[in-house]
């Protein structure tokens, strides 16, 4: 009897977790010097080339003397076990300092939860976790994005007989999610919750828009979306939400300036005229994602840049930056503080508009190309597999992978090249310049 008792006890100590066990520290946040590397690991909704390209607007204005080499790793329809046979070439070739992970959306099967397709996930990310650890990284899990069953109960000839299959498949994301989180603390990893900002704005435009979505295909979300990803991905790694703050103040007779985030120059003591020239740029992205900008008040979550004036008379005031009116404020709001980073008058909104836009061609031509390359050659290998499945030659000619695969380094090296030299045009262009201020009383 003490024999089986001892037994049962050693079961369940094996089987229930360690009290009193010692736990890692969770990733506050991420730290990215010059020539270090991030790289996006996921599948089409990574593809896109969106949430991706919007953080990477937010480095290069952010830090413009700072490279930080930036690399796309998704794959349209890839699983956790699709990252895993292209790990080497596509990850850790680029010796990465952190490693996001947004990979789920395709492993649940589009279908209610299953325990032996979960197992499956569960097993293929874990082992990716060990591996990213193994070449020296940090991975950065993220919580699979939103499934918007709307969509698809609104109907559509490529909705047709999903309802009753899809209809649980939010909630079995948010399992997924919940596992990953689970990953990430007793690690001590990155976490990322895309999930739950693109669930709450969607159901608060639903208030008083009920077809509202930003994923019209219920699974990949478009450009505003993507958006609310960048914000949530920025947040959640500790991204500086500041650009810069300037306070002017009157005293006695006299105006007093003072900023943080540039430096201060020609300032004037007998009115207020100054030159400022800024550390970074604002984070400006493209026009087709302000929609997802607005509602997720990212400005001001993620790009501040404010401007104070104390002491002005009472009445209403131009703000003139290197002579040009942007804005008229009252005395109360320039009290209290306005935000310019979305100020299209500026100039400072004008030139990070510009580095986004050349960065949305720098993605268009190079990165999403390349990323094309990778899913064909995930087709290739995937219709070479099934044919030796289906029948096995004795003497069979090279396939057509294999005489594409050949000329495949070269390609993506060409893209790569091609990515790197509109990288070196967005960096002569992304350097803040000084502009001068007025503020000045409308007559």
């Amino acid at each position: 009897m003490r024999k089986i008792i001892a037994v049962l006890l050693l079961v369940l100590t094996l089987a229930l977790p360690s009290f009193g066990q010692e736990f890692k520290e969770t990733l506050g946040a991420v730290d990215l010097a010059d020539g270090d590397t991030l790289v996006f690991l996921g599948d089409s909704i990574t593809h896109q080339c969106l949430y991706t390209q919007y953080v990477e607007d937010y480095f290069y204005t952010r830090y413009p003397d700072r490279r930080i080499r930036l690399h796309n790793a998704g794959v349209s329809g890839d699983q956790a076990n699709d990252a895993l046979i292209r790990f080497d070439e596509d990850i850790a070739e680029f010796n990465p300092k952190y490693v996001t992970i947004l990979i789920g959306m395709n492993d649940g099967h589009y279908t209610r939860f299953e325990h032996e397709i979960f197992d499956a996930y569960k097993k293929d990310m874990t082992t990716l976790l060990d591996k990213i650890e193994a070449i020296g990284a940090t991975a950065i899990l993220m919580h699979p994005t939103m499934f918007d069953l709307r969509p698809v109960l609104m109907g559509g000839k490529e909705f047709e007989g999903e309802e009753a299959r899809q209809i649980h498949y939010n909630a079995v994301l948010a399992f997924f999610g919940a596992w990953g989180l689970q990953q990430a603390n007793e690690r001590g990893l990155g976490y990322v919750n895309m999930y739950e900002p693109l669930n709450r704005l969607t159901r608060e435009q639903r208030k008083t828009d009920p077809k509202f979505t930003m994923i019209e295909d219920a699974v990949h979300p478009g450009p505003d979306g993507q958006l609310v990803m960048a914000l949530a991905l920025l947040n959640d790694i500790g991204a500086d939400p500041v650009v810069s703050s300037i306070h002017a103040d009157r005293k006695g007779d006299k105006w007093v300036v003072e900023a943080d985030g540039g430096t201060l120059s020609d300032i004037s003591s007998d009115k207020i005229r100054f030159t400022f020239t800024a550390d970074s740029l604002p984070w400006v992205v493209p026009e087709e994602a302000h929609l997802g900008y607005r509602i997720a008040d990212a400005g001001n979550k993620m790009s501040r840049e404010t401007l104070r004036v104390t002491g002005l008379k009472p009445g209403r005031y131009h703000l003139k930056i290197d002579g040009k009116s942007v804005a008229t404020f009252d005395h109360v709001q320039l009290a209290a503080g306005v935000e310019l980073q979305g100020n299209s008058n500026t100039p400072q909104y004008a030139q990070a508009l510009e580095v986004a836009t050349l960065n949305r061609k720098r993605n268009d031509e190079a990165v999403e190309p390349m990323r094309d390359m990778w899913g064909r050659l995930k087709r290739y290998r995937e219709r070479r597999e099934e044919r030796e499945d289906e029948e096995e030659e004795e003497e069979a000619e090279p396939s057509q992978l294999d005489k594409w695969r050949a000329d495949f380094p070269k390609k993506v090296a060409n893209l790569h090249e091609k990515a790197r030299e509109f990288e070196d045009e967005i960096y002569r262009i992304n350097k803040p310049q000084p502009h001068k201020y007025d503020i000045v009383s409308v007559e």
